[in-house]
């Protein structure tokens, strides 16, 4: 019976491996930074997103009313 959804450590060993051998160990590194640099731009990207439905949220609310004292 296969579970899927775990992975443990046996796959993430078989996994580096085949990695390892269809790039070499000199592109990996290349292809790490690339990744985290996608990974960055993404959260980038997210974060304008909330950004702009937070003013929009806050644009629509009507204004609180001010009290007068006097």
């Amino acid at each position: 019976m296969v579970t899927l959804g775990i992975i443990g450590g046996q796959e993430i060993i078989v996994i580096a491996l085949i990695v390892l051998v269809l790039f070499g160990g000199k592109k990996i590194p290349e292809l790490m930074k690339g990744l985290g640099k996608g990974v960055k731009e993404y959260k980038k990207a997210m974060n304008g997103v909330e950004d702009e439905v937070k003013n929009a949220a806050s644009a629509d609310e009507p204004p609180s009313p001010q009290e007068n004292n006097g």
